[in-house]
């Protein structure tokens, strides 16, 4: 007999549950090929500064949603316990803790879509995933003139947050990045020095930067890239890219993937002409007016 399955909304969570939470996540991304979690996400399962809802059947944990104080929602039921229920009540309790609540649908995958709509949501918002092939030979360009490119070093803190500030004053999560949320990136085990590459004029002004990542299994990442505004239309943003693209080629990566959205035309076109193409979606669900 099945039992009932249990609701938990922890204020904060045990280390227990954040491994266990952690699995989760990791058979979804084998099973659906897309992580139901995004790095903020997993960053803040240890802290108290998010929303947290757990469903367990006979005493396992069987799904979870987390929710932001800028108003998004993240859910993931685990593989063997769907077509179960267990989506839409981690939804609903979703809905009755944060009723104004988005939802992101990593994937855009028919069983979010179908649960969402149902529920009165549509897409707002859509982020595209692009991928590119990286050869092992791929060579960084020149830097242009007067323009110095180098890793990151120990006392670039500031550059960082100053041109991450500047570059994505109006995006709805880059552009909250402080030192604390910093450092925590600079502390996991993914980071390279040598992978965050800076652009500093001839005075050591900050010009731009481009965060590259690696992932096990040869995929690279293009983390952030952003060009202060007074540099903006100079090529210095496809110089950096390139730049990173070299970097991650050298270090063994052979394929790439960023995140774009959609409707950043001037950005798509330009990863479309540095030989990216399109190979999903995550998009992001809200409700006009509640029910």
């Amino acid at each position: 007999m099945t039992s009932e399955p249990r609701i938990v909304t922890p204020r904060r969570l045990e280390t227990a549950q954040q491994t266990a939470i952690r699995d989760l996540a990791q058979a979804a991304t084998t099973a659906d090929r897309v992580a139901p979690l995004n790095e903020e996400a997993l960053l803040r399962l240890d802290g108290d500064q998010v929303g947290h809802v757990l469903v367990e059947t006979g005493g396992q944990l069987a799904g979870y949603a987390q929710s932001d104080p800028a108003g998004s929602s993240q859910l993931v039921v685990a593989p063997a316990q769907r077509r179960q229920g267990l989506g839409r009540a981690l939804l609903d309790e979703v809905l009755r803790r944060w009723p104004a609540t988005a939802i992101w649908a990593f994937g855009n995958l028919q069983p979010a879509r179908r649960l969402l709509t149902g529920r009165g949501f549509t897409p707002v918002r859509e982020l595209v995933v692009m991928e590119r092939d990286l050869p092992a030979d791929l060579a960084a360009p020149a830097a242009p003139a007067d323009v110095t490119i180098r890793g990151f070093q120990p006392g670039d803190e500031a550059a960082v947050l100053g041109l991450n500030a500047a570059a994505f004053a109006d995006h709805p999560e880059q552009g909250r990045l402080d030192l604390a949320g910093l450092r925590q990136r600079l502390a996991q085990d993914w980071f390279d020095p040598a992978g965050l590459l800076l652009a500093f004029g001839p005075d050591q002004s900050p010009l731009g930067f481009h965060w590259t990542k690696r992932h096990p299994a040869g995929l690279g990442e293009v983390y952030v890239i952003g060009v202060a505004p007074a540099a903006a239309g100079q090529g210095l943003g496809r110089t950096l890219l390139t730049t990173g693209l070299a970097h991650l080629a050298g270090s063994g990566c052979r394929r790439v993937r960023l995140w774009v959205e959609a409707d950043n035309t001037a950005a798509v076109s330009l990863y479309r002409t540095a030989g990216f193409s399109a190979a999903r979606s995550d998009v992001h669900y809200a409700r006009r007016e509640n029910p």
